[in-house]
């Protein structure tokens, strides 16, 4: 791929979704972009992290609903070993959804595919500059949560691991499965599930299916 000579203001831009025509139709709106530069893409989360270990990226633009690891994922491994990159998440998933849990696990920005691409460009420089991009809607669902609404999701009272190991069980994934995926015992896998369910009001597997199927964190 061929790129722009720019090499004191060109912002270095992963771009991380399964869907091949997404990447497309990003890659060709930001060539339009006199300081973006296209330089990596992945389908999945494990690519994602490959990209970060190559370290020669600025900005990673990421999807949350991929196969073989999700974006969730994805993200609280990108964070422990580049906590400084941005990560933009760009999802599919209405703001109420997601947004505030990720941003409080360290995503630099939460966009709906449904926004205006302009916005997108304007959300990259944003967090390229090392400030967070917060969009209205988003702002809105923060204020709630600083001033106690009671309407809380259950989901958003979860640490990163709890919040892993709630939506891989809610998609049906063994705890043995998992353990190796995660690189953790069995045994603390379990203890993460318990802490799930006692923190979510559930009680098996299927409530918690339901539970995510109903808040649309999973498809």
């Amino acid at each position: 791929m061929q790129q722009k000579m720019l090499p004191n203001t060109m912002i270095r831009i992963a771009i991380v979704d399964d869907h091949a025509m997404v990447r497309a139709g990003l890659r060709q709106f930001f060539s339009d972009q006199i300081d973006f530069a296209v330089v990596a893409e992945a389908a999945n989360g494990r690519g994602a992290l490959d990209i970060v270990r190559k370290g020669e990226v600025d900005v990673i633009l990421l999807d949350i609903s991929m196969p073989d690891q999700s974006g969730v994922d994805a993200l609280i491994a990108i964070r422990a070993r580049a906590p400084d990159l941005p990560v933009l998440i760009l999802s599919g998933f209405a703001e109420e959804h997601y947004a505030t849990t990720l941003l409080r696990q360290g995503a630099s920005g939460y966009l709906n595919k449904d926004c205006d691409p302009e916005e997108i460009v304007k959300a990259i420089r944003t967090v390229h500059r090392g400030r967070k991009y917060i969009t209205a809607g988003v702002a809105e669902l923060l204020a709630d949560g600083l001033s106690g609404g009671t309407d809380k999701p259950l989901h958003e009272n979860l640490s990163e691991r709890e919040l892993q190991v709630f939506l891989r069980l809610a998609k049906g994934e063994a705890i043995g499965h998992m353990a190796v995926s995660m690189s953790l015992s069995v045994k603390t896998v379990s203890t993460y599930r318990t802490r799930v369910m006692e923190k979510m009001k559930l009680e098996t597997n299927s409530d918690l299916t339901y539970y995510a199927l109903k808040s649309g964190l999973i498809q």
